[in-house]
């Protein structure tokens, strides 16, 4: 019976159709084509170059992880990855618990922090963070309260289920970031962008680098956790076909540990020779894969993603216990210490008080490392706190780690080029360095650098290589920047003349079909000018012309500047009357200006006698000079009436016109004198509307005659609708 299970297993069943039959044969073909290709490829490589330093791995790892006490401060800075600085979410004073979001992600790339412990923030603003150039940056520091309280915190459950992107907005949630690198942000590294395939993960718990040993005892005592974190990332990744744990050989415990824990998994543990750097991603995947990634290329871009054994972890609390990245497992080593291990220690510690944990003896202490030896750096400030990427700090006596003797001269010995994990040629690399031919350095690959330190290690003069490349990488992309700067305000300013340009157009258009259309109607104009009905207008508007000369005449006849005389004469006597009545009734001391306005008044009566004398007088000359005219231009005929009588009579019949409108301006006067505020008010409003009326039939007739002063018009009409709103608005209060 076993036997026939075996064979069912192997073969296809004999009970298909043919054409099924056929199907499960080929499937069962391909499937064991596949099983052929992934024994070829979990084949190890090698890759070019690379170096054996003095491990050092076993001064930490005699004991389990452990523990420090909670540090009095935590100081957490805002960018711990690769990315944009992250936006405070709490101000000085807040009260804040462990667990809790306390700055959020700026942009795609960036990530959120978490308050690592319960306590008071007390500060806000730039501290030393651990950095080769001794940089400081944006922190929030947090006075512990002892209580280690943590928020509410939300698990992903049944994460199979959900949508993919969820899942990873969980992971971007709680700020997990690459541990075992430069940090970048773990959402963004799992949704490869592009297009790209992703057929193999790859898990990295290598750490080929000296004294760490994080991940070594993290896999120890933690494979559970990290192989589920590594399902999790399988089913972000739409399950791909390879999934590979790379370990070397030097971590028996760790690997016997990892494949326990992944026994019934597809996942496989693969183990490969020592040597430094096979930790570096793109050896790493040279080693599994033979594949290799291209220059300054993403391992996306070869079909693999890369995940440290911290990460997976990080990702399983996320998910499965809804857990932020808030500590880490760091290496604390070194001969200056008393005691030396693994500790899981909260992001903000300051590096002075886990240091303070373990012993420091400052006697003997050379300097503090963050990192290794070969691709770690110097700190002056051990108040700088551990972050995400802290992997180890190392405490080394003078005699553990001396100083290194001063740089000489290079010999050209091509050491560093045999050594290059990259197949570069550092020495090279260095020259242009030096002479900051950046061009050069580009064209030599200088990012391929993963700045290993293999080449400095091996040179006989002690130069310190890395150091050239790292500060010639930092000149490049501060010219990058700078040009994309340049670059960005090119094109604003390019819009902004195209912007300029398109308006004026559009102007130029308008200014032309303005003037097209008062071209044609000028031209229509002129075609209806020969019409029947344009001769009776232009008889119209002479008739009009010639009653507004009589009018104009008439005004300036001696009659109507006797009259005007007469108003502004009664005008000033009445002013002389009240200001002498002021006068009389005013106190000692308001007399002196009223005497002058009185004086004045006086003035203007005197000129108004004088002015009325005198249009009086031409009203009295007006018939000698008619006569005189009459007698110059032709005899008078004894059977008509003289034209000199004509204009007495007419000028007779003016000056009694004259006097019956004065008198009934005077009428008017003293009507409107007797007036009450409302009724003057009222009779204001009614000579307003007529106004009203006035000027909207004459806009009216301008906009059917195409009047060029029809703008004119409008802000005519406009202004005395305003004027009439306002007397309505006021005969309305006073109503009230």
């Amino acid at each position: 019976m076993s036997q026939l299970k075996e064979r069912n297993q192997r073969e296809p069943s004999s009970h298909l159709s043919a054409d099924e039959r056929r199907a499960a044969r080929e499937a069962h073909l391909i499937a064991s084509e596949k099983a052929r290709d992934l024994s070829r490829e979990l084949k190890v490589n090698d890759f070019h170059g690379g170096v054996h330093p003095p491990e050092n791995k076993h001064q930490s790892t005699g004991e389990p992880i452990g523990s420090i006490p909670l540090a009095e401060d935590l100081i957490v800075p805002l960018n711990q990855h690769i990315g944009s600085t992250a936006i405070p979410l709490v101000k000085l004073g807040d009260q804040v618990l462990k667990g809790q979001k306390i700055a959020e992600a700026d942009g795609p790339v960036s990530c959120p922090v978490h308050a690592p412990s319960s306590g008071k923030v007390v500060a806000i603003e730039p501290m030393a963070v651990p950095h080769p150039s001794g940089m400081v940056a944006d922190c929030i520091q947090i006075r512990t309260d002892g209580r280690d309280e943590w928020c509410a915190l939300t698990p992903l459950e049944d994460y199979a289920s959900r949508d993919i992107d969820d899942v990873l907005e969980k992971i971007r949630d709680c700020g997990i970031a690459g541990m075992g690198g430069a940090g970048f942000p773990t959402a963004v590294k799992l949704n490869p962008r592009g297009g790209a395939t992703i057929d193999t993960l790859i898990i990295n718990g290598t750490e080929c680098e000296p004294y760490i040993t994080a991940d070594d005892m993290l896999m120890r005592e933690r494979a559970s956790e990290i192989i589920g974190g590594v399902e999790i990332l399988a089913h972000l990744l739409d399950q791909p076909e390879r999934v590979l744990i790379g370990i070397e050989d030097n971590k028996p415990e760790a690997i016997a540990a990892m494949k326990q824990a992944a026994a019934g998994t597809r996942f496989h543990v693969v183990v490969f020779p020592t040597k430094y750097p096979s930790g570096g991603e793109k050896q790493l995947i040279q080693i599994l894969t033979g594949r290799e990634v291209p220059n300054e290329g993403l391992p996306a871009h070869v079909g693999v993603v890369c995940q440290n054994v911290g990460t997976a972890r990080a990702v399983f609390r996320a998910i499965a216990l809804g857990e932020p990245l808030i500590s880490r497992i760091t290496t604390v080593v070194g001969e200056s210490l008393d005691r030396q291990r693994n500790i899981e220690v909260p992001l903000g510690t300051p590096i002075r008080h886990v240091l303070e944990q373990h012993g420091l003896d400052r006697k003997q202490l050379q300097r503090i490392v963050i990192g290794g030896p070969m691709m770690g750096y110097t700190i002056e400030d051990d108040c700088a706190p551990v972050v995400k990427t802290t992997n180890c700090i190392l405490a080394p006596s003078k005699q553990e780690l001396p100083a290194p003797p001063p740089a000489q001269a290079c010999i050209r010995c091509g050491l560093c080029a045999e050594v290059c994990p990259a197949s570069l040629l550092p020495q090279q690399l260095y020259w242009y360095a030096r002479a900051e031919d950046r061009e050069k350095l580009q064209a030599y690959n200088l990012f391929d650098c993963i700045e290993c330190g293999a080449c400095s290690y091996v040179c006989p003069s002690s130069i310190p290589l890395v150091q050239y490349y790292r500060a010639a990488k930092g000149d490049i992309r501060e010219a990058r920047a700078e040009k994309e700067k340049a670059d960005r305000a090119r094109e604003r300013f390019e819009y902004r003349k195209l912007r300029l340009e398109k308006a004026e157009q559009e102007k130029e258009a308008k200014r032309l079909a303005r003037k097209k259309a008062a071209e044609e109607a000028r031209k229509k104009r002129e075609q209806e000018a020969d019409s029947p009905e344009a001769k009776v207008a232009k008889q119209e508007s002479d008739v009009v012309a010639a009653a507004l000369a009589r009018v104009k005449a008439k005004q300036a006849a001696p009659e109507q500047v006797l009259a005007r005389a007469q108003r502004s004469l009664t005008s000033a006597e009445h002013r002389v009357e009240r200001m002498q009545k002021k006068l009389a009734e005013a106190e000692e001391a308001q007399k002196a200006p009223l005497e002058a306005q009185l004086k004045t008044a006086e003035l203007k009566l005197k000129e108004a006698r004088d002015k009325l004398a005198e249009a009086e007088k031409q009203v009295a000359d007006a018939p000698t000079q008619a006569r005189q005219e009459n007698s110059e231009s032709a005899p008078e005929s004894p059977a008509q009436p003289s034209i000199t009588e004509d204009k007495l009579t007419v000028a007779g019949t003016s000056s009694s016109a004259a006097g019956a409108a004065i008198e009934k301006a005077k009428a008017a006067a003293a009507a409107r004198a007797s007036m009450t505020p409302e009724e003057k008010l009222a009779n204001e409003i009614e000579a307003l509307k007529k106004r009203v009326e006035k000027a909207e039939a004459r806009l009216a007739k301008a906009r059917s005659e195409d009047d060029p002063n029809t703008g004119a018009f409008e802000t005519a009409l406009e202004k005395m609708q305003g004027k009439l709103q306002e007397k309505l608005a006021a005969q309305q209060g006073s109503g009230k």
